[in-house]
């Protein structure tokens, strides 16, 4: 059996093997296989540093005796040797973690420098101060890093002699200075450990290799990777490399350079270097650096060596560059490069240009830009220069749970927020922990400050819902609430002081800073289109006001995913009065009274979201919390609620004594106040059908949908008897309206046995959306409010990795999710599987999300834009293959043909090459562009083509005509032709191809349906102009317009308005045509005379029909009545068929059955199945 591999030198690795080479070990491998000037050395492996903490914190000799043997080779390699005093070899000892963790780790340099080889080297360099200045360097590095000693104490004698010789800067100390630096740290270094610094270069490298895997468990390292979601078992390589100097004179520096401004993006080399220095005296800011434009009037040769490189490395790695470089003697050596850190404004400039340069891929634009950075953009920000200005004025740091920046008074209630925001005033509240009543001031607040609480705390959900900045779990405040102050390290906050926060890093400040508005980078929308072109998944918001809505769509939002009704109580003194009269109710008649108050409280709330979001779908959630939480918990405060209810003290207390709960996550609260009190279901689903039936009124091109979600379902009998409640009313509801209105029964999968029973459950629900939030607690049986009390001790001692909170937990919530997923499918194969829970704006878990194939996830507005571009990466990940990523050419134009032959008629058409043949739909006219003459198709009999002369492809690929579909599906008819635009895969030039055959009957614009492209809507307004028409006016009195556009000479207007005559004409006639719907062209089936309505259908009964349209579940058949029947993809044939498309085409005349009818609803089912 092979030994194990444990050093690799640089000439062994490559770029690929990060997770064992780490990603500096790999970068400097690759460098060196490209051939460009790498020092140097080996790597020793990340596995090195797990076996170092598993053989409790030890090198085992196995190990040792690799190293010692790359030391030997490098030696050889080099023709120097550690600790020689012919030739002696100095060398580098960096950390590299597979993951980029700049700053967190520890490196040493100069290493192998003892009080012999300092004189050899000032021999060989002539060179004293270099010589010393190297020696003191490496003392300092060994004491600090490998011993633990002060830093602090090496600076303060550096102080020293620079007092005693009169100079502010190093580089002003001679040699005899570096000497006696050097002596006075070595003496330092012996008193504080008794011992003399060794000596051996070999002591010394091993005990800094075991530093550097030590540094992997510091705390900055530990918390930078619990942000940064880096697991614990990754471990760290060590990076062992051959000296090079930029310390050895004037024709020697060291500098940092990134290929492209990582502020701006940029594209032009930024950087920075120093003359005669060490690498960690650019970072250090100890001098100040020079740009590093000017390093090529000082060092042109390697000035040129060096751009090239930039040049190389960019087109290599295809990404931006961060570099780290010295030049010893005027030569150029490359220490490092990695894929640099920038804003998030850079991250989108840099992945637009390069995708526009060919030097990356649309996908690999895409994966270049980290999502969350994009909360950057979304809110307001700390001026720079100002925050600089601040950084000593840190008071505390918490939890970074909603990113922005705020500052303002602080406030302690709710109440006083809401006083002091009415008179102009910014506010900062500060709680121990906020509650649903606390919501009205933390709406006007510019930041909320609490003391518990960790990332989805109450505080951190509702901030991020609301797009306010929000520093939570922030410990080291206590707060003294009847003292109206907080005390932090001794210092006291009092009322109406002055604070600031910074919700993206978790820092609190005193005094103010200033704030300035988010700026959105020009390319932001160009990437989210790219990444909504290229995603699967659909991407709603959690929304609870028609402002939240409103916003998410702004942010790009496809639907609300869930809608807290709770939330909506407490928006108003009257809604909470109404509220509270329901929960202290003592009998169904006085709760009858309360709720009459509230249901058209919430059906405005309702309209307002429907409006807000513009047809799209919405889930809303019936009651979830316990009924306690809506009453006061502050004895003043029950005094005055009492008084408002005109109840007793005595009888709020005991209404509240009754309704406590020793654990209330999983006591009275979700259906089981719907069991318990039916009346509530009752009048939440009456308002919110109500609600949709005005909306669809309004809008009636909208036809919404509205998803009504039962929380926290545990058993199927349960679901049944809320869906019943839902059922009978809005069925009432609707029947007392005489509409039509359809809606959806679903369930949050929240509580473990759901997910268990998901296949019982989904026979009543029609779609799921699970619940992360609870689904998490119950799972791992802790509260999320209450785990960070202990998580730090899970986190130290590497049994969590992670805030299970944060990201997904995949090997146990995950198994519930994956498993309710495919047992819904089982059962039914069209359900709608969705999120809402804070991990449907978190990215890693997208990507679970993605594999597990939800139809949707659900966020917070402002995390929107972070799920849209997630999602895209997850499918790029996934490998999906969209429309946008198709490298082949599209396949012709395919139709199934109807039993007649259908000649196209002649097109009014904009002038393009592409030439689609369709049935009866005829081509867009468009302006000053000549008609061509189109030779008429003749259709096969029998095949799924429809021929022309000269077919070429078409505009329209077939998942992009299937996005079309899922889109309609998913939103409703089309409001207007622009809105195909929204769709996936239709870009400016489908749009600009298609946007003619799109015709909409009841659209908002009448134009929209006609065969008028929009381009030439002008024209078509113009034209109407002439006649005293207006678009209000044809729609109103076509025939009237028509009569006065017979005598319109349509020639004359063209030649005035220098209209191409063509284009006017194709227009003319297209506003004299009647509008309908092509297919009505097709044959007609042989319809039975005796069925006039739905009245005359009987179960069994055979008729014929024509297939109207094809889905992904099924078909609609024209059997002769107003609406289509269904004939569902289980019922087309006996055998099993996984596409209705390749069995049927619209036009075509088939023999089905009646399988049943539902006359309340005016549906009807249909089946072509063969009886047995």
């Amino acid at each position: 059996m092979a030994t194990k591999k444990y050093v690799y030198k640089f000439s062994e690795g490559n770029g690929s093997m990060r997770e064992l080479l780490g990603g500096k070990g790999a970068n400097l491998a690759e460098m060196s296989i490209l051939g460009m000037p790498v020092p140097d050395g080996f790597t020793i492996t990340t596995e090195a540093c797990n076996a170092y903490y598993a053989d409790g914190k030890k090198i085992n000799k196995n190990i040792m005796d690799e190293i010692h043997k790359h030391v030997e080779m490098l030696q050889k390699a080099t023709g120097k040797k550690l600790g020689g005093l012919d030739n002696p070899l100095l060398v580098s000892v960096r950390s590299g973690a597979r993951a980029s963790m700049p700053g967190m780790m520890d490196t040493i340099l100069n290493l192998g420098m003892n009080d012999e080889v300092v004189k050899v080297v000032e021999e060989k360099s002539g060179n004293k101060r270099f010589a010393y200045d190297s020696y003191r360097r490496f003392v300092q590095m060994f004491s600090d890093v490998v011993m633990g000693l002060s830093k602090s104490r090496f600076e303060e004698i550096i102080d020293e002699v620079k007092e005693k010789k009169g100079v502010t800067q190093d580089i002003e100390l001679d040699a005899e200075d570096m000497f006696e630096l050097t002596k006075r740290f070595k003496a330092f270094y012996k008193k504080e450990l008794k011992e003399d610094f060794p000596q051996d270069p070999t002591v010394q490298l091993e005990r800094a290799i075991e530093a550097v895997f030590r540094s992997w468990n510091n705390d900055r390292a530990i918390f930078y990777r619990k942000m940064n979601d880096i697991p614990s078992s990754w471990g760290t390589a060590v990076n062992v490399q051959s000296m090079v100097f930029g310390n050895m004179g004037d024709d020697c520096g060291t500098g940092v350079a990134f290929t492209r401004n990582p502020a701006t993006g940029e594209r032009k080399l930024f950087g920075e270097y120093l003359i005669n220095a060490q690498g960690e005296d650019v970072v250090a800011g100890i001098r100040t650096p020079s740009p590093i434009a000017e390093l090529k009037k000082v060092m042109p040769k390697a000035y040129k060596d060096f751009t090239d490189i930039c040049a190389r490395l960019e087109k290599h790695y295809h990404d931006m560059q961060d570099m780290e470089f010295t030049i010893e003697h005027g030569k150029l050596f490359m220490l490092q490069t990695r894929n640099a850190k920038r804003t998030a404004a850079a991250a989108l400039k840099v992945a637009v240009d390069m995708e526009k340069e060919g030097l990356v891929t649309r996908d690999q634009a895409l994966l270049m830009v980290d999502p969350k950075q994009l909360d950057d953009l979304l809110h307001p920000q700390f001026d720079a220069d100002d925050l600089k200005k601040k950084k000593n004025d840190v008071i505390a740091k918490g939890l970074a749970a909603s990113p922005g920046a705020a500052c303002g008074e602080i406030v302690f209630t709710a109440e006083e927020a809401k006083t002091k925001a009415t008179m102009g005033r910014k506010v900062i509240l500060v709680r121990l922990e906020t509650s649903p009543e606390d919501i009205e001031g933390m709406h006007v607040s510019e930041g909320i400050l609490t003391v518990r609480g960790g990332m989805t705390s109450h505080a951190a959900v509702v901030a991020r819902g609301m797009g306010a900045c929000c520093v939570s779990g922030c410990g080291d405040i206590k707060v003294n609430e009847a003292k109206l102050q907080f005390t932090v390290k001794g210092e006291v906050f009092k009322d109406g002081d002055i604070i600031s926060l910074d919700g993206s890093t978790g820092l609190v400040y005193r005094g103010e800073i200033k704030t300035v508005p988010a700026t959105i980078s020009g390319n932001f929308k160009k990437f989210m289109q790219w990444a909504d072109e290229r995603r699967t998944m659909k991407i709603r918001t959690n929304a609870d006001t028609p402002e939240d809505a409103a916003r998410a769509v702004n942010f790009g939002a496809e639907g609300v995913g869930l809608v807290r009704t709770e939330h909506m109580f407490f928006n108003s003194p009257e809604r909470i009065k109404a509220i509270r009269e329901l929960v202290v109710a003592q009998n169904v008649e006085q709760r009858q009274i309360a709720l009459n108050l509230l249901e058209p409280m919430q059906q405005g709330d309702f309209e307002g979201i429907f409006e807000a979001m513009g047809g799209r779908s919405v889930t809303i959630r019936l009651l979830d919390p316990p009924l306690h939480e809506f009453l006061p918990k502050a004895e003043a405060e029950s005094l005055e609620v009492a008084k408002a209810l005109g109840i007793s003290v005595e009888d709020l207390m005991a209404a509240a004594a009754n309704l406590h709960e020793f654990n209330p996550m999983m006591g009275h609260r979700g259906c089981r106040l719907d069991v318990t009190y039916p009346e509530i279901g009752v009048m939440q689903t009456r308002a919110i059908i109500k609600a949709a039936i005005n909306i669809n009124k309004k809008h009636r091109g909208w036809k919404l949908v509205p998803e009504i979600m039962v929380p926290l379902v545990g058993e199927k009998k349960e679901l049944d008897y809320v869906a019943q409640i839902i059922r009978t009313t809005a069925d009432e509801v609707i029947k007392e309206a005489g509409v039509k209105q359809d809606y959806k029964i679903g369930t949050m999968i929240e509580i473990p046995r759901a997910a268990l029973n998901a296949d019982e459950l989904a026979q009543t629900a029609e779609f799921f959306s699970f619940g992360t939030n609870d689904l998490t607690q119950m799972t791992f049986g802790f509260s999320r409010d209450d785990a960070g009390k202990f998580l730090d001790d899970y986190y130290s001692k590497h049994i969590y990795d992670n805030d299970p909170f944060a990201h997904v937990d995949v090997n146990g919530v995950g198994k519930l999710i994956s498993m309710a997923c495919e047992m819904g499918r089982s059962t039914r194969k069209d359900i709608h599987l969705g999120v809402c829970g804070e991990h449907g704006g978190d990215p890693v878990s997208i990507e679970f999300f993605q594999r597990v194939g939800l139809t949707y996830v659900s966020c917070s507005p402002y995390r929107v834009p972070i799920a849209r571009l997630a999602a895209a990466q997850a499918a790029i990940r996934a490998g999906v293959k969209t429309a946008v990523t198709a490298k082949k050419p599209a396949k012709k134009t395919v139709a199934k043909k109807a039993t007649k032959k259908v000649a196209a008629k002649k097109p009014v058409a904009k002038k393009t090459t592409a030439k689609v043949a369709s049935k009866k739909v005829p081509k867009p006219a468009v302006k000053k562009a000549p008609a061509k003459k189109v030779a008429k198709p003749v259709a096969k009999k029998a095949v799924k083509k429809v021929a022309t002369k000269k077919v070429t492809k078409p505009a329209v690929k077939k998942t992009v005509a299937k996005n079309i579909v899922d889109y309609r599906k998913e939103n409703g008819n089309f409001k207007n032709r622009k809105e195909i635009l929204k769709v996936k895969g239709v870009g400016p030039k489908a749009y600009e191809q298609m946007a003619g055959f799109l015709v909409i009957p009841e659209g908002e614009n009448i134009l929209d349906n006609t065969v008028i492209h929009p381009e030439s809507y002008g024209i078509a307004e113009a034209i109407l102009g002439k006649i005293d028409f207006n678009l209000e006016k044809y729609n109103n009195e076509l025939n009237v317009a028509r009569e006065k556009l017979k005598s319109f000479d349509y020639k004359k207007f063209a030649e005035e308005n220098n209209f191409g005559a063509e284009t006017v004409k194709d227009v003319y006639e297209a506003l004299l045509k009647d509008r309908r719907d092509p297919r009505d062209d097709f044959e007609k089936p042989l319809l039975k005379s005796d069925i006039l309505n739905i009245d005359n259908l009987e179960v069994g009964m055979e008729l014929e029909g024509t297939v109207r349209n094809v889905v992904k579940f099924g078909a609609f058949v024209d059997i002769g009545l107003k609406n289509d029947a269904l004939l569902h993809i289980s019922e087309i044939s006996n055998k099993y068929i996984d596409d209705p498309s390749k069995v049927l085409a619209v036009g075509q005349i088939i023999k089905v059955r009646i399988k049943d009818v539902d006359k309340d609803r005016g549906r009807v089912g249909l089946t072509k199945k063969e009886q047995n």
